[in-house]
């Protein structure tokens, strides 16, 4: 599918409500991988990645290493990374981030609920939310260094 398409898909009219750039993000509530409660609303005030991944996505299993790298790197910022299990059972994604050494929080979907309120569209997917809640940006596919610098300095503070 053309980025044309997946835009059209993303944005809200009336007969596709949801998350738009410029528009409040969605709650998060639910349980994470290790079984701690998760709200998004909690977050108010840093800047804010979330990000659909699977254990079974290949350029999921890409992104880890960056993403671990850029959290390390903007931690003065207050930077805060969400992952949202999407389309694997919790168990392998246990034992990826364990492999991979993630410290930031993965949130259940059993339900697909937040998927769906974010409109994903394939995995991995990325939003980039300002302190204010706001989704400044959004990354379908796997993100690079260059992708995560250009959409990050969206929402830096």
């Amino acid at each position: 599918m053309a980025v044309a398409a997946y835009a059209a898909l993303l944005t809200p009219g009336a007969d596709r409500p949801g998350v738009a750039i410029g528009s409040p993000a969605p709650p998060i509530e639910g349980r994470t991988l290790d079984g701690r409660t998760f709200r998004l609303a909690d977050l108010r005030g840093h800047p804010v990645i979330v990000n659909f991944w699977g254990p079974s996505c290949p350029p999921c299993r890409n992104e880890f290493p960056l993403f671990k790298e850029k959290l390390a790197e903007h931690v003065a910022d207050g930077l805060v990374i969400v992952g949202v299990l999407m389309l694997d059972p919790p168990e392998p994604a246990r034992d990826f981030v364990a492999e991979f050494g993630a410290t930031w929080p993965t949130v259940e979907d059993p339900a697909a609920s937040i998927r769906a309120a974010y409109r994903v569209v394939a995995r991995p997917q990325t939003y980039f939310i300002d302190g204010e809640g706001i989704v400044r940006a959004i990354q379908v596919g796997e993100t690079t260094a260059a992708d995560f610098e250009r959409l990050y300095a969206r929402i830096a503070p």
